[in-house]
């Protein structure tokens, strides 16, 4: 599975790279009924967190801060009334999983750490990469929202910017359902504006956990390309690379799996992320490590 000298030429020109079969059909289902069966499992009454992207709504209290080294439940906007009741099915009420399913479920561990996604890393010449997080999307038939434009690198920053995504579909994902759209070559502009989402230094109580370094950036949404991804197919994403999706206003699920890597080798990893490694669950490296 590394990448090919047109492939790579692909991804520096557009910062984004759909490789095709990447898991088979059945390690797809394998990780839905993993994943089928954390949710029969979870009691909604104990994850009260909804999370979406809009800006004003953007979740960032404990629960969320302190899920890197967790798997934790993060709701739909929709799926619950005004009284935290849930209002549809438990299996059709979640938004996300996160955010340690990578090192904690071991279906996830083994596509995490398997040798595509080390040929992959190679192919990209990262020298050291570690794993920092993973998440479970479900995009729900009917309330599954919208993603707003955005780059990787606003929520994960490293100095310099070594960050990539690995999005897996589950579930074939279509212009109907929610698939990825993408701004071509965005990555060459580097961060827009300057922004990321930091941690609040702002700690008295009432104040929000994390804040935002600028206002959100207008993108003109004619330059957007959509991204159709088959059941089993990859999307290698650059940190950088400004991307979207839509609102899932189908009857059909879109189900992915993806995580986040960067290489550490000569990189800061900034200490303002929301997201930091614990003595639980450590930025786990994605080579394995030569005995002394």
């Amino acid at each position: 599975m590394a990448l090919s000298s047109e492939q790579l030429d692909k991804f520096e020109k557009d910062g984004f790279l759909l490789v095709e079969d990447f898991i088979s059909a059945e390690d797809c289902d394998k990780l839905l009924s993993a994943c089928h069966e954390l949710v029969s499992n979870m009691k909604p009454e104990e994850h009260n967190t909804v999370f979406t992207t809009l800006e004003m709504k953007r979740t960032s209290d404990d629960y969320f801060m302190t899920s890197g080294d967790k798997i934790r439940y993060f709701f739909e906007d929709g799926a619950k009334d005004k009284d935290g009741n849930l209002i549809v099915d438990k299996h059709r009420s979640l938004n996300k999983i996160g955010h340690a399913l990578h090192i904690l479920h071991p279906a996830f561990r083994k596509v995490t750490f398997n040798d595509k996604v080390k040929k992959i890393a190679k192919s990209l010449k990262l020298e050291d990469p570690v794993i920092c997080q993973s998440m479970y999307i479900f995009k729900q038939p009917g309330i599954g929202g919208e993603v707003v434009p955005h780059q990787d690198a606003t929520f994960l920053h490293t100095t310099p910017m070594k960050l990539y995504g690995l999005w897996i579909a589950l579930e074939d994902a279509t212009l109907e359902n929610g698939c990825l759209w993408f701004m071509p070559g965005s990555h060459k502009d580097g961060l827009n504006g300057g922004r990321q989402m930091i941690r609040n230094p702002d700690t008295s109580e009432g104040q929000p956990h994390t804040i935002f370094t600028a206002p959100p950036v207008q993108y003109d949404n004619s330059l957007f390309v959509p991204v159709p991804v088959k059941k089993g197919s990859m999307v290698v994403i650059h940190g950088e690379v400004v991307h979207k999706s839509e609102h899932n206003k189908s009857d059909r699920s879109r189900q992915i799996y993806t995580f986040h890597l960067f290489d550490q080798k000569n990189t800061t990893y900034s200490k303002q992320n929301w997201l930091q490694p614990t003595a639980e669950v450590p930025f786990t490296p994605l080579y394995p490590t030569t005995p002394a």
